[in-house]
């Protein structure tokens, strides 16, 4: 029933209704939302990609949302789709941008003008590790074949990213390399746009390794097309259980991306609460468990103003961290 055009639903709900049957015997999850449409600051196959598709298939296949519809807007590191979402606010109290960790780091590094400030807060919904990733080809098999390989050449061994030169996968790869007793200055960082067009620069050779999103490289991984070298994560992580963290390699360094959703300046309280009502019901099913588990992520909901505290914690952390490795 949960796959049924909603007219149909209408329609069998009513005849449930009609026939004093009541609410229980009507399969599938109650609708909270009769759409959503996510737009995504970034390109295809990166992080928010995967997140904003991620939940629209839950949210629709779980019965909680009627229909979900999808929007690419890449351009000036998220700052176009922000810039969009506040100038027509009026025209987008459908929509749901999501973004992560980046909105904090570009914000305080003056990428854009705007911050988390100037949106609505829904929810942080999910925690992503990063990885450093190797071609399938490449000749290192963990982070201490990587760092002997940038000790002999390291402008050589250049380490690429979806994201703007002191952004998020820049500074995973600097923490990474300072954290292995390397200067996190002098690593060579070349930026792209978005995690896909990352992800072809390494399997092209173009790049020695690759700084993204545990959630991005898994497939790729299982496909043997990519090789984990190293996670963010505290412990090894049941959707890529043979790729070994950083601190089991002697590196003492963690680091969770979270994830999460914003609405326009001035959304209405209603509209606010039914998008968190939605996510909020949308953990307990076997449809966000399948999405959470194929990905590799964390749930980490932080609702409303449990979500500024953890924005306002971040921005304190981010910044402190981007000043000792000179970013700031």
């Amino acid at each position: 029933m949960k796959t049924m055009k909603m007219g149909r639903r209408a329609l069998i709900a009513s005849v449930v209704a009609t026939l004093g049957l009541g609410a229980p015997a009507f399969a599938g999850g109650h609708q909270v939302l009769d759409s959503i449409h996510f737009l995504i600051p970034g390109g295809a196959g990166g992080g928010w990609d995967g997140t904003a598709r991620g939940t629209g298939e839950a949210l629709t296949a779980a019965g909680l949302v009627g229909s979900a519809s999808y929007e690419n807007m890449s351009g000036g590191g998220g700052g176009k789709a922000i810039g969009f979402l506040i100038e027509n606010a009026d025209s987008n109290q459908g929509t749901l941008m999501v973004n992560s960790t980046p909105i904090v780091i570009r914000s305080l590094t003056g990428v854009f003008p705007q911050s988390f400030r100037d949106l609505t807060l829904v929810a942080g919904t999910i925690g992503d590790y990063a990885a450093i990733v190797v071609g399938k080809d490449s000749p290192a098999n963990n982070m201490a074949d990587l760092i002997a390989a940038y000790d002999a050449d390291p402008s050589g061994t250049a380490i690429g990213g979806g994201s703007v030169p002191g952004g998020m996968d820049h500074l995973v790869a600097a923490m990474v390399m300072e954290a292995a007793g390397k200067d996190a200055l002098e690593v060579k960082y070349i930026p792209y746009d978005a995690g896909g067009k990352a992800m072809a620069a390494l399997l092209s050779g173009e790049i020695a390794a690759l700084s993204t999103g545990l959630s991005e490289a898994i497939e790729l991984a299982k496909a043997g097309e990519v090789k984990i070298v190293g996670v963010t994560s505290d412990a090894r992580v049941d959707a890529a259980p043979d790729a070994m963290t950083m601190t089991e390699q002697g590196i003492d360094t963690t680091f969770v991306n979270w994830r999460g959703f914003f609405g326009a300046p001035g959304l209405s309280v209603e509209k606010t609460a039914a998008y968190q009502d939605a996510i909020a019901k949308m953990y307990e099913t076997p449809e966000w468990e399948a999405v959470r588990a194929r990905n590799g992520w964390v749930n980490i909901h932080n609702p409303g103003d449990d979500f500024k505290a953890f924005l306002e914690n971040q921005e304190t952390v981010i910044g402190d961290l981007m000043k000792k490795l000179g970013f700031l």
